[in-house]
Parts: C-alpha cells; structure tokens; sequence
C-alpha cells in the first residue's frame, strides 16, 4: 500500500479560516501527522463568496500541512455548512425477496427512503440510517443477515443547496484537489468530539463557528435532527469593535485575550488596554465592560439553540445534555452560561480519538477539520483515494448528474 493511500485529510472551510489536517490511518487508528490553517476571506456566514480569496486561502493551508506532513495532498474530505442546509427524517420500505437482508436490500430500501420530492436547487447529500425494522420487528441497527420478507428503514436526511455545494468543489478543484466527499460540519464534528454512551442517552452538539452555529441531536446512537443557525463568533466580534470603539482586527484580539462569556466571573477591578480607531490613544477599560458586550449575544446564540431544540420537541430526550465546540467555545464562562441558558449539563468538547499531533488539534476549533478525517475513515476507507474510485458516492459523479459535466 502507498503513502498516499494511507492517508485521509479533512478541510474544514469555515468563516474564520481554513483548516486542513492530514491523517495517516494505523494499525491503532488514527494519527494526526499534519496540520494547516489559513484566515478565511472568502465566505460569509458558511458560505462561499467570493472564490478566488477562498482559492488562495485554501492553497496555503494546503501547503502548510504538506510541508509539516511531508506528502502531497490530492484528495480531501470537505465541510459544509450554512443556513441553507435543510434537514428531515423520512422512511421507506423494500420487501426482501430472499428471506434474507443482503447489502443490495439496503442499499434498496435506503434508495427508498430517499424518494421525497425536494426544490430542483436542492440536493441530498446524507442519508443518514437511524433504525431498521424486519416485518414488525423494530430497534435493528444492523439488518445485514437477518431473516424477514419486509425490510423498513427510518433515516435522517441531509439536503443542501446544489450551488453552495458546487461552489466548494470549484474551490477545491481549482487547488489541484479531488473531493472525495461534501460532509456536514456538525455530523464531522460530533465523530471527533462525543462518546457513544453519550449518543446512545441522547445529546445535542452545538459547534459555534465564525459565521454559523451547527446544531446535531443525537438520541439512541443515531443522528436524529440536524440545523444550521447563521450567527457565530463573527457578531461578537462586531459587537465588541463597536461597543468599545475599536479596530476589527484588535476587537478579534481583544475577545480571544479578555473576553468572558459571563460579567459575573470577572472581577471589578480588572482592567485592559483597547486600541481606538482613527490613530487615537489607547485606553484603559474595565474587562467587565467587554464582558457586558459579550454576554448578551452569546445568550442570544444559546437561547435561539433552545428554541431550536423545543420546536422539534427533543428537550426531555437529551439525557446527556448539550456538548458545545467550534473556536467561539474556547471563551471563559461559555459552558456556564449555556448551562444557565439551556437548563442541562454542558460540557466542552474537544477532538479525541487520534494519535500523533494530539497537544496541536487538542481544541475546539479543530473539531470539524478532525472530524472530517475520521468520517473519511469510518465511512468510506482509505481506498477511497485513488483517482477513477468507481465508488457511487463520490462527490464527482454526483455532481456529473446534477449538471451533466465535470468541474
């Protein structure tokens, strides 16, 4: 087996920046040997805007992880999100005509499932299998082998909009890099970030990025609702540079150095130095001033998580509570405050799993990009890398039949 068949890299393209981590899988697992990050330009709110500045932000975090993990990277596992991603649960039903579930009877009764009539701008890109049930017999997670004549499969899906997805390919195409496929932030976040048990009880996994909030709702082991909320760690950012008068890029420093999520853990006595704008001095201020900016919008990203989570009537089947992650959850006071807002246990979570560079990716902003890697692994192997890959879920001949054409 090559070097190169060995590996699986995830690229997280978010708002803020570009994350690109190479693994390389082992007899053990995984094992981190690459790691690449690049400010992002080119989205807004989770979605592409402008390509050429997504292009270059991509290439040079690329060529970051290449160079500390000393391979070329051809393939890559892209994240998606933004508040065009829409998701439902559906079933289908297949009648097995062997009195045994073969793999070509699921794969049928999934084909089924998948039989719901969505807007033509629209695009299902997971379907994700919650239970089985083999004539009456219900709770199957596994049907393979199992004797019956009436196989039914209750799934979530995942639909997106066909030019965003389009859109990531292009990026990616164009830095000389093949999409093996376009997987949901929050579905890569919580293969890197939440425990069995704690799908199994049931959980809801919150990943606050710059420009989007993903929430997934696990409950007995399967994903069960999935939703993007377009507000993230930009809007403090944009609060902070206004409510203290100051420069963007020193709001940014200013919120990763000082910020709290909560007023009431800071004391009053504390104090910081905040840049003006316009060639001003700077000034001294009370970091509880800072705080008293941040509070109000990070309760306002919580409480429009509960609505979310009440709406669809989940808030008793969350017996594990809530794991928050995404770079915007490293602020102090976050889980607390979630905690206050959502009325469950929180806790914050951070990628596990792998080996190799565990002390770099050890933090929240690298859940997705190493959730990514382990979804390309868990889902669809290492020989997923080779060029020509006749696998039928490859981005590329999906998007051969959206449009009739390859990138």
């Amino acid at each position: 087996m090559s070097k190169r068949e060995e590996l699986v890299v995830g690229l997280d393209i978010g708002t803020t920046k570009i994350a690109c981590i190479v693994g390389e899988v082992t007899e053990d697992g995984v094992d981190v040997i690459g790691v690449g990050t690049h400010p992002s330009t080119g989205l807004k709110k989770g979605v592409v805007v402008n390509i050429d500045a997504t292009v270059q932000s991509i290439q040079r975090a690329v060529e970051e992880a290449e160079h500390m993990a000393g391979v070329e990277i051809t393939s890559v596992y892209a994240g998606i999100a933004g508040a065009h991603i829409k998701s439902l649960n559906s079933q289908g039903v297949w009648a097995v005509k062997d009195k045994e579930v073969k793999e070509s009877d699921i794969a049928a009764v999934l084909e089924q499932a998948k039989a719901i009539n969505i807007p033509q701008d629209r695009e299902i890109i997971h379907v994700l299998p919650q239970e089985y049930t083999i004539d009456h017999q219900d709770g199957i997670k596994e049907p393979l082998g199992m004797s019956g004549v009436r196989l039914e499969a209750k799934v979530h899906l995942v639909t997106a909009s066909v030019t965003s997805a389009q859109n990531i390919i292009k990026c990616c195409h164009r830095c000389g890099l093949q999409v093996a496929d376009v997987v949901l932030e929050p579905l890569a976040s919580s293969e890197a970030v939440l425990h069995e048990d704690e799908k199994e009880l049931g959980v809801a996994l919150v990943d606050i990025g710059g420009g989007t909030t993903d929430l997934a709702v696990f409950t007995d082991g399967a994903i069960v609702h999935t939703s993007v909320l377009a507000v993230g760690g930009h809007q403090l950012t944009a609060d902070i540079a206004y409510g203290l008068r100051s420069p963007h890029s020193e709001a940014e420093r200013i919120k990763h150095k000082h910020g709290c999520a909560m007023v009431a853990m800071v004391g009053e006595d504390e104090m910081m130095d905040v840049p003006s704008v316009g060639g001003r001095p700077a000034r001294q201020v009370k970091r509880q001033s800072l705080c008293a900016v941040i509070e109000p919008r990070v309760e306002e990203i919580f409480m429009l998580v509960r609505r979310e989570i009440e709406k669809n009537e989940y808030g008793d089947k969350l017996a594990s509570g809530v794991v928050i992650t995404g770079g915007s959850t490293i602020l102090e006071g976050m889980p607390e405050l979630a905690e206050e807002v959502l009325g469950m246990p929180v806790r914050r979570g951070a990628p596990m799993g792998v080996g190799g560079l565990v002390d770099v990716v050890r933090s929240p902003s690298y859940a997705t990009g190493v959730g990514l890697v382990q979804y390309g692994v868990k889902n669809l192997g290492i020989t997923h890398f080779q060029r020509g890959d006749a696998d039928k879920r490859t981005v590329w001949q999906r998007m051969r039949s959206w449009f009739g054409e390859v990138f």
